[in-house]
């Protein structure tokens, strides 16, 4: 109950500030964004200090002010505070906190001290907080948010109106809550900035379902707690979707976050992201940054390799501009299958995402696992990049399976996906999944979207990881037959499809998917062996 009225007021506070911007003149703008998420960082950031300098220092939480108690405090003493606190709390000085701001609103010019304030507390902890470029620029925490305002005379009550809103209440009886509680926060603060639709640099939203399949299937939940000190990288991660869910599986203090984007927008929305789900000590490792032609994470002087990669690339793009240069030599072992041409008429339907996939097989270590958004046309094209990607995959037997998604997973696409999963130890049978039939539509605005339920979730995660072949669902093939059909990953291929959910109520479908269960289930007890089939998968890993 606690929980569900935090929720509730950390809602309303998103919404006053929305309100606040739509006042000034910033609704839909494009800098509303930056002036709401950097307002509710400044914010949780000031709880998150309070929160950690009242378990070091209990006095404080019996003072009448926290704040006047700390300013009280020596330099000295302050100084030790910080110091005692862990690298994920932001460094504050007394005069960077909300009361001290809100007891100095009616001071001259107090939109250029809510500015410098801003600027200060992100010049403190640039080496932590701040996000960094392919080209080595420091992107920093804040920007100096009232001078958004084109109207100079409005900016001191903008930011008065901003430091009433954040005394309203404290974030400070939440920080004990876990991941879903971070995830639909989060979800809630940029739902106005993210659309799925995306853009022209991937910034969308991905769907729960396709993320939580993901992270369920690389991190089955017999090893979770097992696996630790491994790297996850994203090289498309938009705001963060995918790996806070790997993150989320693995646990957040057994890994560590690599990103790349070429959009700045979407680094300092996963930079909050990280923030909010107690990964700061990965902040370093974001970059903003073209990662097709300036990739930036490497091992002396090779690309680095990573234990699980997460990725839901851009399908088209025109970069026409730099496609030469990604043919030069320096690139050749990295793009092994070639780099896609350009079209004569439309540039902007350039297939960049297979340049991201054969970065992601590129960048994978011995032993290390990766899950790939594709279209689910990639799983049968029989000619060109595509096939040499497909082919590599099997000669190489580094291929774990695939599942088809249903049409309209994300709102606003028509494109079908399949997620390609990728597994440099999986020497045996490769499972495919035709999950197209389920999920349900529902209108989304001007949109059809499919959802699909918990349940069907987890019979498609259950499938995959037992390896288990369900008639009209799913295959358990081995590298063999895959060759002997062109390469072909479409599960449809391997056995025969029939329109068989349309005739059914939807009584029937959900005895069908009841039926599924308990097959698994059944499975599950009797499949003594399962332990052991995932531990040979995970070989390379490091273990606690």
């Amino acid at each position: 109950m606690v929980t569900q009225q935090f929720k509730q007021r950390t809602h309303d506070l998103i919404d006053s500030l929305k309100k606040v911007c739509a006042e000034y003149g910033l609704g839909n703008d494009g800098n509303e964004f930056k002036i709401i998420t950097q307002v509710f960082l400044y914010k949780f950031l000031n709880d998150k200090f309070a929160f950690e300098a009242k378990k070091i220092r209990p006095e404080l939480a019996e003072a009448e002010s926290w704040e006047a108690a700390i300013a009280a405090l020596s330099a000295d003493d302050v100084e030790m505070l910080q110091m005692q606190m862990g690298p994920d709390t932001a460094r504050l000085k007394p005069e960077h906190f909300i009361a001290h701001m809100w007891g100095r609103q009616n001071a001259p010019e107090f939109a250029k001290l809510f500015d410098d304030t801003l600027r200060d507390i992100a010049i403190s902890n640039n080496d932590i907080f701040a996000v960094k470029t392919d080209g080595g620029a420091k992107i920093t925490l804040f920007d100096r948010v009232s001078e958004f305002i084109t109207d100079p005379s409005k900016r001191d009550a903008f930011c008065r109106t901003i430091i009433n809103k954040l005394g309203d209440f404290s974030f400070e009886r939440i920080f004990n809550e876990k991941y879903d509680f971070y995830a639909a926060l989060f979800e809630y603060l940029i739902k106005d900035y993210n659309k799925d639709s995306g853009g022209k640099y991937a910034e969308y939203y991905t769907p729960h379902a396709v993320a939580k399949i993901m992270a369920a299937i690389l991190v089955p939940e017999a090893v979770r707690g097992k696996v630790s000190n491994v790297s996850c990288y994203d090289p498309s991660a938009g705001s963060g979707t995918l790996l806070m869910n790997i993150a989320h599986a693995i646990g957040e203090q057994r890994c560590s976050i690599y990103s790349q984007d070429i959009s700045q927008k979407s680094s300092s929305l996963l930079r909050l992201n990280l923030i909010l789900n107690n990964l700061v000590h990965s902040i370093p490792n974001i970059i903003q940054g073209n990662t097709m032609l300036h990739p930036y994470h490497r091992g002396g002087k090779a690309l680095k390799k990573f234990d699980y990669i997460v990725s839901n690339p851009p399908f088209k793009m025109d970069f026409s501009d730099f496609r030469n240069e990604l043919d030069a030599k320096e690139h050749k072992d990295r793009f092994f299958a070639g780099i896609p041409k350009i079209p004569a008429k439309e540039k902007e339907k350039m297939a960049i995402y297979l340049l991201f996939l054969q970065h992601i097989i590129h960048s994978l270590k011995p032993g290390g696992r990766a899950a790939v958004v594709v279209p689910t046309g990639f799983l049968t094209a029989q000619s060109g990049i595509e096939t040499k990607i497909r082919q590599h995959l099997v000669d190489n037997k580094m291929l774990a399976g695939v599942v088809s998604m249903p049409s309209n997973i994300f709102a606003t696409t028509g494109t079908n996906v399949s997620i390609l999963f990728i597994d440099a130890s999986n020497k045996a049978d490769v499972v495919l999944i035709d999950a197209s039939k389920l999920g349900t539509k529902v209108k989304d605005g001007k949109n059809q979207k499919t959802l699909l339920s918990d349940s069907e979730e987890d019979c498609i995660i259950a499938t995959f990881n037992a390896k288990y072949a369900m008639e009209d669902f799913s295959v358990v093939v081995c590298y063999a037959d895959i060759a002997a059909k062109n390469y072909s990953l479409s599960a449809g291929q391997y056995f025969d499809v029939k329109i068989e959910y349309s005739d059914l109520t939807s009584k029937q479908f959900a005895e069908k998917m009841q039926g599924f269960t308990d097959k698994l289930d059944a499975l599950f007890k009797e499949s003594v062996g399962l332990e052991q089939e995932i531990k040979k998968q995970l070989a390379g890993l490091r273990y606690e």
